[in-house]
């Protein structure tokens, strides 16, 4: 699988587009800056100091898809030429009251409409905690006792996980439910399970998050394909290395507990192998939405769809990267033929800043990322740069 095709992976970008994008990923490379950024940036925007069309032409431009919907679709347009699906998010962050609950259901519901009539966009997602106060998810999974007005609140919170299956369900997309902390997930994997007995029973409709990083993560796959097998429902997952390293190891130090994560990076990628392969081997019953930026993963799939010789459109079989990064994966794997899918955020700029912030994070903490993208852009520059000299001479 060629991964190296800068011509294909920079098509939708301009000159101009790939030296900001340089910039940019030369700057994340640097921990101190963006953990100085983490900290300056709301503290502005607080204080009403006008970043916003800063942030707007930088980060925001790169890494999500606009302000709102007109912006969104012609982004999803434009990616559909170069045979790439996508799928819109609303960028908030967990909402901490549960009167602003219903407000950001509504919101999550009106980005699912996006997806009527258009085959571009074939899957949801929503986030848990924007649905659902963390206190209450946290205290399910610790199986303790509900007061009476909880017992409500938390049948209010199933009621708004059930609405967003009814209306994929309705638009004959799949849903993506997204993964959070350990001591939040035990409660979420409770519901998404009662989602999957009720929603999978033809197709994988519903798909939960599986984050490798955590240690029991692999007796969980484990376990859901036993229960699937048993009661006749198919499984969707989609799976990825995971997004809370410093929040889960502060967790675990603060309440004294073993962290629920593998110890380092190696330990987790072999874990991630492992889940990998198992849901390789059952793809009859589960639909498996790779979310990676690691090259050597989907290399590892490629690999397995052609020694078993499956179809490029297996349906239960699909790859996917963040808008404004790993460009060379999705736009070669598209261009191959696989499904391939760009998760776009979209949302006014000061609502989407603690994205862009973990977007900032996550390039800093991945070994090698930026240093990649920085390569592969500079590649593409020198490719254009030989083109145009040639053309001219």
């Amino acid at each position: 699988m060629d991964l190296e095709n800068t011509e294909r992976a920079f098509a939708m970008k301009s000159d101009s587009d790939l030296r900001q994008a340089h910039g940019l990923f030369s700057l994340i490379a640097f921990p101190w800056l963006i953990r100085l950024g983490s900290v300056v940036l709301p503290f502005l925007l607080n204080l009403h100091i006008p970043i916003a069309p800063l942030l707007k032409a930088t980060l925001f431009k790169h890494f999500c898809a606009g302000t709102g919907k007109k912006e969104s679709l012609q982004l999803v347009e434009r990616l559909s030429k170069f045979k790439v699906f996508s799928y819109v998010h609303y960028a908030t962050e967990a909402i901490l009251k549960e009167k602003g609950m219903d407000a950001s259901l509504e919101r999550t519901l009106e980005t699912f409409s996006f997806s009527k009539n258009s085959t571009d966009l074939p899957f949801v997602v929503f986030k848990p905690t924007s649905l659902g106060r963390m206190e209450l998810f946290e205290k399910i999974g610790q199986q303790k006792p509900l007061s009476p007005p909880e017992q409500q609140e938390w049948k209010r919170v199933v009621e708004r996980f059930e609405k967003c299956c009814e209306a994929a369900e309705k638009l004959s997309v799949n849903i993506l439910i997204d993964a959070e902390e350990s001591w939040l997930q035990d409660a979420i994997d409770q519901e998404v399970l009662m989602l999957m007995r009720g929603y999978n029973k033809s197709v994988a409709r519903v798909h939960t998050t599986v984050q490798m990083y955590r240690k029991d993560r692999l007796a969980y796959i484990e376990q859901l394909i036993a229960l699937a097998k048993q009661e006749n429902f198919k499984i969707g997952i989609k799976l990825v290395r995971g997004a809370y390293i410093d929040k889960e190891n502060k967790y675990a130090q603060s309440n004294g507990i073993p962290s629920a994560i593998c110890p380092n990076k190696n330990a987790t990628d072999e874990n991630f192998n492992k889940g990998l392969d198992l849901i390789l081997t059952h793809l009859d019953t589960i639909s498996l939405f790779l979310g990676t930026h690691n090259e050597d993963s989907v290399k590892r799939v490629v690999a397995f769809v052609e020694k078993n010789k499956l179809s490029k459109q297996h349906p239960h079989l699909w790859f996917s990267q963040l808008y404004g990064m790993s460009d060379n994966i999705t736009f070669n794997l598209a261009e191959a033929g696989f499904q391939t899918v760009k998760y776009l955020p979209f949302g006014p700029v000061r609502e989407v800043v603690p994205y862009l912030i973990r977007r900032a994070e996550e390039n800093t903490s991945v070994t090698g990322h930026s240093a990649r993208e920085i390569a592969l852009i500079k590649k593409e520059l020198k490719r254009r740069k030989a083109l145009t000299a040639a053309q001219e001479s």
